[in-house]
């Protein structure tokens, strides 16, 4: 049976991995090199100290996925926008693990002070993600046309947005 539960630091290898795994040989993050597990430290202990959650999708004691929330940008305006972030495990896709990370962050954004949640999806031409934040409400909000150069390709981000005070 698959839990969604906050990050413990024994998790962070997992998340590690998992994120590697798109770093090296996807396009779906913008990272050319996968960080550390002391950047990922730091990451979790700066997302929880602004009390926001980092979730793991954790089934028999295996780390299947996670997601977080973070500061959209670092300017003080931005303070009541949220960017959600969700990576699963390549095994574990289309099992709705995604589904049930980003409900959690959803419900627990609803619980901030945030008044927008925004999703920023590289368009790798596979539309899972954004298909999955549509579920929830998200809508496109924009498009950035050639802002990443990844494995050889000029790629579009979506910015999609979702306003938790409807």
């Amino acid at each position: 049976m698959t839990l969604i539960r906050p990050l413990a630091d024994a998790d962070l290898p997992a998340v590690a991995a998992i994120y590697a795994h798109y770093v090296t040989g996807s396009v779906a993050t913008f990272d050319e090199t996968p960080p550390g597990l002391a950047q990922w430290r730091s990451k979790a202990a700066t997302i929880a100290a602004a009390g926001l959650p980092f979730l793991v999708a954790e089934d028999g004691g295996e780390v299947l996925g996670y997601a977080y929330l973070g500061q959209y940008r670092p300017k003080p305006a931005y303070r009541h926008t949220l960017e959600d972030s969700v990576y699963l495990a390549p095994e574990a896709t289309g099992r709705g693990l995604g589904r049930l990370l980003l409900g959690e962050l959803i419900s627990a954004a609803a619980g901030t002070e945030a008044r927008q949640l925004v999703a920023v999806i590289a368009d790798s031409g596979d539309p899972a993600s954004v298909k999955l934040h549509a579920a929830f409400g998200f809508e496109e909000a924009g498009r950035l046309r050639n802002v990443g150069f990844k494995h050889g390709r000029w790629l579009d981000t979506v910015l999609l947005q979702l306003d938790l005070r409807r």
